[in-house]
């Protein structure tokens, strides 16, 4: 089968495109056809070397597909199911072997494409929204990158518990996306300073919690928007990784809060894993959360498909197709 495989790390051009063994599964485990990988920015951290690898290996935590062969011990599942997985390295195949307990269901009704879209970046916005700040009617919340994967499911997200959503985009194309999305006030941040824009509609440090998904470029505005005892949620680096911090800025600046949570350490059991798909799943079917992908790459085009995500060419999700 072909895989793309990285050697060491390095920038897109490492991403290679190899043939190699399909495998059998073992005990406990399944082979499973992919027909869609996500890409996310967790991927490019994998590559780059932000976050270390074993080499060699094969990227990609998030896909979805159909169950063609089970190990010994498998008994939920039978070939033929359509299944999806949020956190199983080696993604970016055509076919991938999996722990049956890292797999969950796709209903009927959701599409394996958008099954791959949106487990990982649905689930973020998930928990983001409802666990490490819940938020209600009676919040304010910014969502920086308002037209990426997480940005729009998010403001989605958001939207369904009440809140009013600021959000942070690029381009007027992206600004429309997150306006469909249920943003109620999108900040094109090439044009103005996001953080005097914000307080210019809502006054000096209004907002009750910052989804930050940017990292360096964003961060210090971000903190200059939270109210006394707000909350920073810093959850990823598309800028860069945010540099160290002394606790006495967050009292300089109001006895506020951070944290750098991770979707990892909340499906980190079988039964949040499948709590979090089922409640994912059920937005998607009942439409109250529609996931966008925004663009599709061939699995051998891997290396274009990280270019335009670090260039920030996207918006929605971009899928791998095998």
């Amino acid at each position: 089968m072909r895989s793309i495989v990285v050697t060491e790390a390095g920038g897109p051009d490492v991403l290679a495109l190899v043939e190699v063994d399909e495998g059998e599964p073992g005990p406990g485990q399944v082979l499973v056809d992919v027909a869609a990988a996500g890409v996310n920015y967790i991927d490019t951290y994998h590559r780059g070397g932000l976050y270390d690898m074993p080499m060699p290996f094969t990227p990609g935590l998030e896909g979805a597909g159909t169950v063609t062969a089970t190990g010994d011990g498998v008994t939920r599942w039978q070939v033929g199911d359509r299944v999806a997985w949020p956190r199983s390295i080696g993604s970016y195949a055509e076919r991938v072997v999996l722990g049956a307990e890292e797999i969950v269901a796709v209903p009927d009704g959701v599409s394996l494409e958008t099954a791959a879209a949106g487990m990982l970046q649905g689930m973020t916005a998930h928990f983001l929204t409802h666990d490490t700040f819940p938020l209600s009617s009676d919040n304010r919340c910014l969502v920086h990158a308002g037209a990426g994967g997480v940005g729009l499911l998010a403001i989605q997200m958001a939207k369904v518990q009440g809140a009013e959503v600021f959000t942070t985009v690029g381009s007027q194309d992206k600004a429309e996306l997150a306006r469909d999305a249920g943003a109620d006030h999108v900040i094109r941040y090439r044009d103005v300073d996001f953080v005097a824009a914000i307080e210019g509609i809502a006054g000096p440090r209004p907002l009750d919690v910052v989804y930050d998904g940017v990292g360096a470029a964003t961060f210090d505005g971000g903190l200059r928007l939270l109210r006394r005892r707000g909350m920073m949620v810093t959850f990823g680096n598309a800028s860069g990784p945010v540099e160290p911090i002394s606790p006495l800025v967050l009292s300089r600046n109001g006895s506020l809060y951070m944290t750098r949570p991770t979707l990892f350490d909340h499906i980190a059991t079988r039964e949040e894993l499948e709590h979090r798909a089922e409640v994912l799943f059920g937005l998607i079917s009942h439409d109250r959360l529609t996931v966008r992908v925004g663009h599709r790459f061939p699995l051998a085009d891997a290396e274009a498909a990280h270019r335009a995500l670090e260039g920030r060419e996207t918006t929605g999700k971009i899928l791998l197709l095998p």
